[in-house]
């Protein structure tokens, strides 16, 4: 992958070019930014290491000029001391991060390795959006997962058979969206998709809007009203949450699915059905079967096949392409024009498990562009929670840190804010001098490439 250094110092520059062609980049270097600028226009750079402080133009004018003219193109901002803020500037701009001067190997290594791996699963997700794209069940419907390829596979092939299907997942996996994917590919395409919530209901509620009622078959029953099973004719009818149906009206359910005929409330004859019946739930009816809470034979009746619907966190791959899925969708909604996220939101994003599942990365990604001020998402724009949990990883990824990264961590601040003041940097540390010295060359924690050749 190629790389270019903009730095007018020499040194400085050249120090960062040497350790990027030993990671086996291909780089090019660069002391001033209109030369650059010809190259990037000539050839773009999908990673680019610009200094802030430059003889003819200024970092954040190059940044932006980079952006123009190859939006994908990852920029790390070089910065001097006393520039961190206008390196956050840049950042809150699209700058994937930034590097202090004197540039440590580690850190040149990392934030390369890390825009590579950035540009790259950019790349892999265009090219499964494309390829997704061919197959796409439903609109809005994303997933390239290996995971969730096997349910594309299971839903066409459900989709040709006239059977009944249990839909078994936790909230907010999307199983009203498998549902009505089955439903578009069917047969039955052409008739109604009937959605009905089994829970919260009362059973004679459940009774008349299922099966309806013919006039005058209670207390303000004025009219006849077709029920939704005899309304779903020739079509598909979901009911959610079939683990809630309460006992008699699991009876009455079990009767339907064996007969395929049903008797409005009030009513005295049969009529024939000709439906599909899909049923889901979050509960696990298997237990609830063994506990007497539903019936084994309709559990049986409805279970013909059963699809389980992985949680998101157990389809991580899919979570940038959600990211931009949704990011799309309300950006149209607010009229915003949001271009994706930091990458340390991105981090967090695809850590964190989702208990809602991919219905509260949608919530998250409304409430994140509804927020925006910038082009990306920041974790300011994400809710409490995740801020929390932010701080938490930090934290216990410092905790587990190798005692010997502690020491090397610390030594460096302390050089950098004494701008490598030997002396003082000993006696803060309470190190003699040669110690330190002996630390410095175990860690490599020099200002140039040519202090740490004299050493």
């Amino acid at each position: 992958m190629r790389v270019a250094v903009i730095d007018d110092e020499k040194i400085a520059g050249q120090l960062v070019k040497r350790v990027l062609e030993q990671e086996g980049f291909e780089v090019e270097f660069f002391q001033a930014g209109k030369p650059f600028l010809v190259r990037m226009r000539q050839n773009p750079f999908p990673i680019v290491f610009i200094d802030l402080q430059l003889p003819d133009i200024d970092g954040l004018s190059i940044l932006n000029e980079v952006k123009k003219i190859h939006e994908d193109s990852e920029a790390i901002i070089i910065t001097g001391h006393g520039s961190v803020e206008t390196a956050l500037d840049a950042t809150q701009k699209g700058a994937f991060h930034y590097i202090h001067k004197p540039c440590k190997r580690h850190d040149i290594r990392l934030l390369a390795s890390r825009a590579k791996e950035r540009i790259e699963l950019r790349k892999e997700n265009k090219r499964l959006r494309l390829a997704m794209g061919k197959d796409n069940l439903v609109s809005g419907f994303v997933g390239a997962s290996p995971a969730m390829q096997k349910i594309f596979a299971l839903i066409r092939k459900l989709a040709m058979v006239n059977c009944n299907v249990l839909l078994q997942a936790e909230t907010g996996t999307g199983k009203q969206m498998v549902a009505r994917a089955i439903h578009a590919l069917s047969p039955r395409k052409d008739h109604p998709f009937i959605y009905f919530n089994c829970g919260g209901f009362t059973e004679e509620l459940i009774s008349s809007e299922l099966f309806g009622h013919e006039k005058g078959a209670f207390t303000g029953a004025s009219k006849t009203k077709i029920g939704l099973l005899e309304a779903a004719e020739g079509g598909t009818v979901l009911l959610d949450e079939i683990g809630e149906m309460p006992p008699s009206m699991q009876v009455t359910l079990l009767n339907v699915l064996q007969e395929r005929q049903i008797m409005r409330v009030g009513g005295t004859h049969h009529i024939d059905l000709d439906i599909r019946i899909l049923a889901a739930t979050n509960r696990d009816l298997q237990e609830a079967v063994k506990k007497g809470d539903f019936r084994e034979d309709l559990f049986f009746r409805l279970n013909v096949v059963g699809l389980h619907l992985p949680r998101l966190a157990e389809r991580q791959d899919d979570i940038p392409l959600l990211i931009s899925h949704f990011i799309d969708k309300f950006n149209r909604a607010f009229s915003k024009e949001v271009k994706g996220v930091s990458p340390q939101v991105m981090d967090i994003l695809t850590a964190y498990e989702y208990p809602g599942n991919v219905r509260e990365l949608e919530n998250i990604i409304q409430r994140a562009v509804a927020l925006a001020d910038s082009e990306r998402i920041q974790l300011r724009d994400l809710p409490s929670r995740l801020q929390k949990f932010a701080e938490q990883q930090a934290d216990d990824a410092e905790q587990m840190m190798p005692l010997e990264e502690v020491e090397k961590r610390h030594i460096a601040t302390v050089l950098e804010k004494t701008h490598y003041n030997k002396n003082l940097a000993s006696v803060i540390l309470n190190l003699p001098r040669t110690t330190l010295w002996r630390r410095m060359k175990k860690y490599r924690l020099f200002q140039s490439e040519d202090e740490a050749d004299n050493d």
